[in-house]
């Protein structure tokens, strides 16, 4: 076998190794984000709404990992906290749609409303804007809804 083959067959192998457990380390998993939102849950029966609501939006302390955070709504679809833009607090966000058309965010109402579960929508992951699978776990925290967002 010559050398240059050897070089790519190594290369590939060791891509092939290495992405795996890159991906991995670098997204939160589905059970990561249920985790997330069940010790989130906690903390907000713990230190109660508003103080909840705003360390949820405040960076650096526990409530991001990797690309997974913590977000509320209001009954009406208004942001009450957002881990990865605190800047859409207090803002409306009823009428957003996913990137089939969907408005997901009564949805995601609805849902945590109902027990809580799990929505599927498409939207774009912030690190390179590319348009993805993204699943939310919520749950009724008192009158509002909150989840963690899991892309797929």
């Amino acid at each position: 076998m010559s050398i240059a083959r050897i070089t790519v067959l190594a290369a590939a192998i060791a891509v092939a190794a290495s992405s795996p457990t890159n991906a991995s380390t670098d997204r939160g998993s589905a059970a990561d984000a249920t985790a997330m939102l069940n010790r989130a849950h906690a903390h907000y029966l713990a230190v109660g709404r508003e103080q909840a609501m705003r360390d949820f939006s405040t960076r650096g302390n526990g409530w991001q990992d990797r690309d997974l955070f913590i977000f509320c709504l209001d009954v009406s679809g208004r942001a009450l906290a957002h881990g990865a833009n605190a800047t859409l607090v207090g803002r409306d966000l009823s009428g957003l749609r996913d990137a089939d058309g969907k408005l997901y965010v009564a949805e995601l109402l609805a849902t945590g409303k109902s027990g809580g579960g799990w929505v599927d929508y498409r939207w774009a992951n912030p690190p390179h804007r590319h348009v993805r699978q993204e699943s939310s776990h919520v749950l009724e925290f008192g009158d509002d809804v909150c989840g963690v967002g899991v892309y797929r």
